[in-house]
């Protein structure tokens, strides 16, 4: 699921989720850096239904979910965007357009590695960043060019791809 900010991407996951029934297995990659992330944090999780599981995976989101025990249907990933992030901000400041391409892109491999081991379904939420305005500093610049390669090569794999507009979800593959 891809849109951009607020536009029903995560709502979307969880309402397929919740039609499908079975057991839930919901991979958080926030942190609450501040109070209102707190604030939405804990707001996203009072509305998840109790039996889901939650795993709180803000770094090496792979190794968490294949070290997971618990046996789902279902896994919701929200989200690739604060994934990327936390990897870029990981690395040093002088960091190469390599060297960041080569973290976040080997998270995302490790995730799809994972992925194809599972039997459950994923439901994948990224935001489009590219879409918009160019970034004007270059860790912006960077954050906008991996999280497009991530999203490319997840979606390259998913066997379905959506476009989330206005809550209204548009069919890409």
């Amino acid at each position: 699921m891809l849109g951009g900010a607020r536009s029903g991407k995560s709502h979307y996951a969880e309402e397929w989720a919740r039609q499908q029934g079975g057991a839930v297995l919901f991979v958080a990659t926030a942190e609450a850096h501040d109070d209102d992330m707190r604030e939405r944090i804990a707001d996203h999780r009072a509305a998840r239904p109790p039996d889901w599981h939650t795993l709180e995976a803000p770094r090496n989101s792979a190794g968490q979910i294949a070290a997971c025990d618990f046996p789902h249907d279902t896994l919701i990933l929200d989200c690739i965007t604060l994934l990327t992030s936390h990897v870029l901000l990981e690395l040093p400041e002088a960091a190469t357009q390599r060297a960041a391409n080569t973290a976040v892109l080997g998270e995302i491999e490790r995730l799809l590695a994972v992925y194809e081991r599972s039997d459950a379904t994923w439901l994948v939420v990224s935001n489009e960043v590219g879409m918009g305005v160019v970034p004007p500093t270059r860790l912006g610049l960077l954050f906008r060019d991996m999280l497009g390669r991530a999203n490319q090569r997840i979606a390259g794999q998913a066997d379905e791809v959506l476009l989330l507009v206005a809550g209204l979800a548009w069919r890409l593959k």
